[in-house]
């Protein structure tokens, strides 16, 4: 049998993928049931245990397969980027395709409220990070502010989304829009984020689906160009082993990093320096 990336192909020894029934050993194979992301994003672990490792996050609106329930956890496949691990089985909801509304809009501001009526003194019910996908059932505006409601109920300030297809032209522009976010390894969410996280994200708003984690997006990502650091171009990608950044114009790298713990921007060369310490020296750099 060849040889998978379980970050990316749902197998075990016990259960596998029905798609993946002649290319891998499992006990039992079972197709995926389709589900959707209900609460505002849910956590992927490598394990049903909240102990382990934090691999990604999936933001609400976002659809999954699941293969596996048992107890409290489900294990799933990300239907966009095919990432595969367990999440806590009431971050989702089963999908009637005939009844559940489709979403219509993404998330554009960085974050934003939810309010249960069209008036933003009104009590705050929820949040959504950029990126999360809601339905919109009708609009309203209160007192020059124009409001969408959604098919749940809530109202979300319109300004703060766009119509999917909608996409941006700039994935770094976007990026920028995230300046300071905090660091977290494995957050893929505009509350946390990790450095491949910052990139799959962005280009997730320009309607590129790139994939998760800093090796496979070495691995894919537009073309691999020659490392000359004063050829670069805006939105070039960076790569060492384990991080990625994005250059914001020919000297500036923008990445999310575990030296100032947040989304930075810092000089190419400076990055250069201080990851070479411990990490050594960049590997590649591809151009989306």
């Amino acid at each position: 049998m060849p040889t998978f990336d379980p970050r990316l192909h749902a197998y075990r020894d016990d259960l596998a993928d029905i798609a993946l029934k002649d290319s891998v050993s499992a006990d039992r194979y079972v197709p995926g049931v389709p589900a959707r992301v209900v609460s505002h994003f849910t956590d992927v672990y490598k394990r049903p245990d909240k102990t382990s490792m934090l691999q990604t996050q999936i933001l609400h609106g976002h659809d999954v397969q699941v293969f596996d329930q048992q107890d409290d956890w489900a294990w799933i496949q990300n239907s966009l980027d095919g990432y595969v691990g367990y999440v806590q089985n009431n971050t989702l909801g089963y999908l009637d395709r005939e009844q559940a509304p489709e979403p219509t809009h993404m998330v554009i501001a960085p974050r934003t409220f939810l309010y249960s009526g069209p008036d933003l003194k009104k009590a705050r019910v929820g949040y959504r990070s950029m990126g999360s996908r809601v339905s919109v059932a009708g609009s309203a505006s209160t007192r020059g502010t124009d409001y969408s409601i959604l098919s749940s109920g809530e109202a979300v300030i319109s300004r703060h989304l766009i119509d999917i297809g909608d996409w941006r032209s700039d994935p770094v522009s976007v990026a920028e829009t995230l300046l300071h976010t905090p660091y977290l390894w494995g957050g893929n969410t505009a509350f946390g984020v990790d450095c491949s996280g910052l990139v799959s994200l962005s280009h997730m708003l320009c309607g590129s689906h790139v994939s998760r984690d800093s090796d496979m997006q070495a691995a894919s990502i537009g073309k691999e160009i020659a490392m000359d650091f004063d050829q670069l171009e805006r939105g070039d990608l960076v790569f060492w082993n384990g991080h990625v950044g994005m250059m914001a114009d020919g000297k500036n790298l923008l990445h999310a990093n575990g030296n100032t713990m947040n989304v930075a921007l810092e000089p190419l060369a400076d990055a250069i320096e201080r990851i070479s310490f411990l990490y050594d020296k960049p590997t590649l750099v591809r151009r989306p």
